[in-house]
């Protein structure tokens, strides 16, 4: 990246320019509010009233807040100024590197700054450009492996055969090779990288006797693995047809590899319409991650396994909602247990080639039986079956490699869910959980910030980032999150015990004391688990009451202790002997 230099008065028409460029950007595509908020903040600055820029003026003429827009209770803006600057950083990183204009938010300002730039540095890839969306494939040049090296003209030819049959495929995105040449190396990940490729297809020609053969390879450019291979021969002289063959066979493999509802590893769809309607409807549900999303997602797939008994992905999702029921606190873990075991292994006995089953089954290993090594088989069995069932990947991460400590591969396996499903709210804030796990809490931010903007009301997001600013000690802006989720979810008491716990860190004890008592209130009528109260008591630092607190969360099997050992909540009480003796209890040790 350039590096700027003095600050000296820089034309207002240079910078209108520069503003241009950058919003014409491929980096500021698609995010047309983080568009509005730069034009807004650099327009009024070159106006001579970056003064005039605070948090409220932002919310309300960038955001459409109202007038009673309160920004200590609604972080919407520092969100946001978070996500331009790192989208700023992004764009000078890439794109930017030779402008002569360098425009940045510093820190705790909303008036930007703007200055001239020398130097230059050779352009950088994003590591994100290497999970890219699944239906994008690259064809390489394919390979002349002939004696005489005299095939070139039908490597060409079969090439361009190739490309021009994948066109054809309306819902494939054929991106063009601008490596020139076919690489020694074709299943190098760097390849996919470099081409911005899901899939590639790289082939070789050579002669065998009068005959000519056509060796074509499908390779996953994100994992290097080889999807499908084939040989097509023909007569030396039928090279027409030799190159129409070719093309046909590669089509015929790439649909089912990439498009593979109807093959293995997918689970079979209900002839029943209005079994499957449920199905859907219990899977939109599911997705909200609220206590009332989560009740209805079981009464959806409730109905759905009573419209058609034999509905494998039914009694998955079913397993599924009880499950995400006891991990959430509406519903106490042991009666939860029982109906999700039985209905994950339901599904599994009506469709074994199921990956949502398999995956179901997976997470009842994990969560309840505390069984890593199988877990991991399960969870690796249901990738095996269907590799792009994002689920597998999110929950295989969160639900077994982060309880192991493999947190490096957590993070593989969490990129590698979001690039199958990018629209995800609860699989990228569970990527931004993975990074503070990491103790990356600058990446976990940005990754908080863009879990907001695909879904500003997601409650999990804002706990997150809440959890986040704790771990930064910026208790106001963390209170300020959680009092948000608070907001959204006024019925999680994961919410409201996140708040009483940075009240007590940041010394305002008689709140996070009539926290405590609410809750203890609350528990008399319905299920509040043990790890809140936990996690309030270690913050007031009655590490006693907390262990004892602790130790139930241990009986109930609560969710949170899955991430016992990489927490950075329980970092304080990890070197006392009855931390050990729990995370011995969890099979962790």
């Amino acid at each position: 990246m350039a590096r700027p230099t003095g600050s000296t008065r820089i034309p207002d028409r240079a910078i209108q320019q520069q503003l241009g460029r950058i919003m014409s950007s491929a980096t500021f595509q698609a995010v047309d509010r983080l568009r509005m908020f730069l034009q807004f903040i650099v327009t009024e600055a070159a106006a001579g009233r970056g003064d005039e820029l605070k948090e409220y003026v932002v919310g309300v003429h960038v955001f459409g807040k109202e007038a009673s827009f309160d920004p200590r209770t609604d972080p919407i803006v520092r969100v946001q100024a978070r996500r331009l600057r790192a989208r700023l950083g992004r764009y000078y990183a890439e794109e930017g590197q030779s402008d002569e204009i360098t425009i940045e938010l510093p820190k705790g300002r909303y008036a930007p700054t703007f200055k001239r730039t020398e130097g230059g540095a050779a352009p950088r890839r994003s590591i994100g450009a290497t999970f890219v969306s699944r239906n994008t494939i690259t064809v390489l040049p394919f390979a002349d492996h002939s004696q005489a090296g005299d095939l070139g003209y039908l490597c060409k030819s079969a090439t361009q055969q190739v490309i021009h049959r994948l066109t054809q495929i309306k819902t494939l995105r054929v991106m063009a090779n601008s490596l020139g040449q076919s690489p020694d190396q074709p299943d190098s990940p760097e390849i996919g990288d470099a081409l911005n490729a899901a899939v590639v297809v790289a082939g070789s020609v050579r002669r065998s006797g009068d005959r000519v053969v056509i060796t074509t390879q499908i390779i996953d450019s994100v994992t290097s693995s080889y999807l499908s291979s084939q040989s097509v021969q023909a007569p030396a002289g039928d090279a027409t047809g030799l190159e129409n063959a070719i093309a046909d066979a590669v089509a015929a493999q790439i649909e089912p590899v990439m498009f593979a509802e109807g093959g293995r590893g997918s689970a079979r769809l209900s002839e029943n319409l209005a079994a499957h309607n449920l199905y859907l409807q219990g899977k939109y549900h599911l997705s909200q991650r609220t206590e009332e999303g989560l009740l209805k997602a079981a009464e959806f797939f409730e109905r759905a396994t009573v419209e058609d008994p034999q509905y494998a992905l039914a009694h998955s999702g079913l397993a599924d909602s009880y499950g995400l029921l006891s991990h959430y606190g509406v519903v106490r873990p042991a009666e939860a247990w029982a109906r999700s075991a039985s209905s994950a292994a339901s599904a599994v006995m009506l469709d074994g080639n199921s990956a949502e089953a398999h995956t179901s089954l997976a997470h009842v290993k994990a969560t309840q039986d505390w069984d890593w090594p199988g877990a991991e088989r399960a969870f690796q069995r249901a990738i095996g079956l269907n590799p792009r069932y994002p689920t597998a990947h999110h929950w295989y991460a969160v639900s077994c490699l982060v309880p192991m400590g493999r947190l490096d591969e957590a993070l593989e396996q969490m990129l590698f869910a979001q690039s199958l499903d990018p629209v995800s709210s609860i699989i990228a804030r569970d990527l931004a959980v993975v990074h503070c796990y990491r103790g990356e809490f600058d990446a976990a931010l940005e990754q908080c910030d863009h879990t907001i903007a695909l879904n500003p009301h997601f409650s999990p997001a804002y706990l997150t980032l809440g959890i986040v600013q704790e771990q930064r000690k910026d208790y106001d802006e963390a209170a300020a999150a959680f009092e948000r989720a608070v907001h959204l979810s006024p019925l999680s008491h994961r919410m409201t015990a996140a708040l009483g716990r940075t009240l007590a860190l940041s010394g305002k004890r008689q709140k996070a004391t009539r926290i405590v008592k609410s809750l203890e209130t609350l528990a008399k009528t319905r299920y509040v688990s043990p790890f809140d109260f936990a996690s309030i008591q270690f913050g007031l630092g009655h590490i006693d009451v907390g262990f004892r607190w602790l130790s139930r969360a241990c009986d109930d099997r609560c969710f949170e202790l899955l991430a016992l050992l990489v927490d950075p909540r329980l970092d304080s009480i990890r070197s006392d002997r009855r931390f050990m003796a729990i995370a011995k209890r969890v099979s962790l040790r």
